[in-house]
């Protein structure tokens, strides 16, 4: 009853949206707003997510320091995680569509 039913499920799903024509709107939404960024609108959400990524992983890792009465080493540690997924998060802003 496990996966056999969610994969069926799915499927029906899938199958259902199609059928209602919610598909296609959904899809071509998602691709004429990609293709109607303008460059300094790509760069500022690129911005954002490389800053926002690193702003959590410092607060985290500040937070976990006080928490546990250490130095800072949650703090660089989840400063380079937070990085990491700043570069993560900008690189599938920016990678073309898969087709």
């Amino acid at each position: 009853m496990g996966e056999d039913s969610d994969e069926s499920f799915a499927r029906r799903l899938k199958e259902a949206e199609r059928r209602s024509g919610r598909v296609e709107e959904a899809e071509k939404a998602s691709k004429a707003d990609k293709d109607e960024q303008s460059l300094p609108a790509l760069a500022l959400r690129a911005g954002t997510e490389m800053v926002s990524a690193l702003v959590v992983g410092v607060a985290v890792g500040w937070g976990l320091d006080h928490w546990f009465h250490t130095r800072a080493i949650f703090t660089i540690v989840f400063a380079l995680m937070g990085g990491s997924a700043g570069v993560l998060n900008v690189w599938r802003l920016v990678k073309p569509p898969e087709q």
